[in-house]
């Protein structure tokens, strides 16, 4: 993860990465995916202190089953600054990904892609320096509009930011909230739809990410406080 200096200072921490952020944006690559998908690994972070959890959750599709479980701890070394939270999460999230035993196909992440203000969402970012393909696949919308999509499992609608089609709002499942799925990195919109739809359980979240939710919650209840 490519780091900056000043992260005491929120400001100047804020103004170096968007030029990091800037500088990544050139090197975005959204093409198709050229294996099939067979493991989707599914990423979450939570913060203890000044510590970060990052845990990867490795699934293998499509008969969504998990394979393995991977997590670490590092030192949190940047604030929390919204659409800057790559520079936060990114590092304990390479780590976690690259613990694992089998490289994954395509990383899911509860967060956004190409679908921000500087196209350099937490998916993007990481797929960038992972040189790896990545889906973001949020509950909320950073930027864009769109019209709410039908009440119909896997109805979906554009996601439009300036013009242009940054990702879709996806009905995962009936009677609840759709999620913002957007490419990352060596991945299609279309293609991400597909890997969304294939790790599509019981629930709102892809199982792989929501696997991972669950398993940093649980991660930062045990090791708060301690040393």
């Amino acid at each position: 993860m490519k780091k900056t200096s000043g992260y005491r200072d929120p400001a100047s921490a804020r103004k170096e990465a968007i030029k990091v952020q800037l500088e990544l944006a050139k090197r975005i690559r959204l093409v198709p995916l050229k294996t099939e998908v067979r493991y989707v690994a599914g990423v979450d972070c939570a913060f203890t202190d000044s510590r970060t959890i990052a845990v990867a959750v490795l699934f293998r599709v499509p008969e969504l089953v998990c394979v393995e479980e991977r997590w670490v701890i590092e030192e949190t070394g940047f604030p929390y600054i919204p659409g800057l939270l790559s520079f936060r999460e990114g590092p304990a999230i390479v780590s976690a990904i690259k613990s694992l035993s089998v490289r994954p196909d395509v990383i899911l992440f509860d967060g956004q892609g190409i679908a921000h203000p500087r196209s350099m969402g937490i998916a993007t970012h990481t797929g960038i320096l992972l040189d790896m393909p990545t889906v973001g696949c949020a509950k909320s919308r950073l930027v864009g509009e769109y019209e709410e999509p039908e009440d119909q499992r896997f109805a979906h609608t554009p996601l439009v930011y300036r013009g242009r089609v940054v990702g879709v709002v996806l009905r995962t499942k009936k009677g609840v909230l759709p999620v913002f799925v957007s490419p990352g990195h060596r991945i299609t919109l279309e293609d991400s739809i597909r890997v969304v739809t294939l790790c599509a359980g019981r629930y709102r979240l892809p199982e792989p990410v929501r696997r991972a939710d669950l398993l940093s919650k649980r991660l930062r209840r045990r090791f708060s406080g301690s040393g």
